[in-house]
């Protein structure tokens, strides 16, 4: 399951445009990433959950599902939450043991067979992924014991005894007898309202696998700034082969004098005569006026969206011969 229902309040306005799973990362909607990431560690099936403009996500879903997967919607006419949103596919997700669920507003890039198989040999109820990040105060953490334990969440809810901890990388997976356990109410948190007191109540099988950075990488496209940074700044993916979804997709991407991707046009997108962009995002089918200029933003729907704080485009512009 990709849970992808949510309003993407903090994405707004370009949430207004589209859903947030399906807003452009090098011009390939960001829920190609998550299928393409199922589909290499040998998912055959998946659900995706919709609420906001559910048409628009269930297309770019279609349009870029891999071979070999097939796609199921749940449309949720009101918003469940995390754990609502799981519990309406619960039976679904009882027909393979294990499942997984994961996020629909990052992009992750980590080995889900490693994630399978140390949960299959902890016979677990729940293996959440966990990754050490510089971010983690931004963030916030989970932590574990040395048995990986899920011990505490964030700053509400502990335990005691961790030894590690880590971001919440938002994969997950889980045995048919946890969906025994689900909240008897359609909306709810799949943390919060139903792990929290799994663990309080003394379950010792809801386990987190605490991975390096190395190892996993992880970020998440939850604002405009997010959304910037990561058609700018991503890297190679293992499943994913981004330039080829890229060129299919019909982006074209500008590099500058460093060699770095500057600005990402998706497709049919032009630039007026004279127009000056850098560090910037323009969507498809936009035209950016004559002799506009620009650094750190996003052109969508006729506007452009400044996605850096003045500082962040003053050192990014430093040498960069940006405007």
């Amino acid at each position: 399951m990709i849970v992808a229902a949510g309003l993407g309040t903090r994405m707004r306005p370009l949430s207004d445009l589209l859903p947030k799973p399906a807003l452009p990362v090098r011009g390939v909607p960001l829920i190609a990433y998550q299928l393409a990431l199922l589909r290499r560690h040998g998912v055959s099936e998946a659900a995706i959950n919709v609420h906001h403009l559910p048409e628009r996500l269930e297309a770019a879903a279609e349009r870029w599902c891999p071979p070999g997967l097939a796609l199921r919607f749940s449309r949720e006419p009101e918003l469940l939450g995390t754990g609502g949103g799981i519990r309406r596919l619960a039976d679904f997700l009882r027909e393979s043991d294990p499942s997984l669920v994961i996020g629909g507003d990052m992009i992750l890039d980590f080995d889900l067979t490693a994630l399978l198989r140390w949960h299959r040999e902890g016979d677990h109820t729940a293996s959440l992924l966990l990754r050490e990040d510089p971010r983690a105060a931004r963030f916030g953490t989970l932590g574990v014991d040395a048995e990986g334990r899920l011990r505490r969440v964030a700053s509400r809810f502990d335990l005691g005894g961790e030894r590690r901890s880590g971001i919440y990388a938002w994969a997950n997976v889980l045995s048919p007898r946890i969906f025994d356990s689900l909240p008897a109410r359609d909306a709810f948190s799949h943390l919060d309202d139903w792990w929290v007191p799994a663990l309080a109540a003394g379950a010792g099988d809801i386990r987190g696998l605490v991975a390096d950075a190395a190892s996993c990488l992880w970020e998440p496209v939850g604002t405009p700034a997010e959304l910037l940074a990561a058609n700018l700044q991503l890297r190679s993916l293992s499943y994913l082969d981004v330039a080829e979804a890229s060129r299919r997709a019909g982006a074209t991407l500008i590099e500058d004098a460093q060699g770095e991707t500057s600005v990402v046009l998706g497709a049919g997108a032009e630039l007026g005569e004279g127009a000056r962009l850098a560090r910037a995002v323009v969507f498809e089918r936009e035209r950016v006026p004559a002799h506009f200029r620009g650094a750190g933003g996003i052109y969508a729907a006729g506007r452009w969206l400044p996605c850096e704080a003045p500082a962040e485009r003053a050192v990014a512009a430093l040498g960069s011969g940006a405007p």
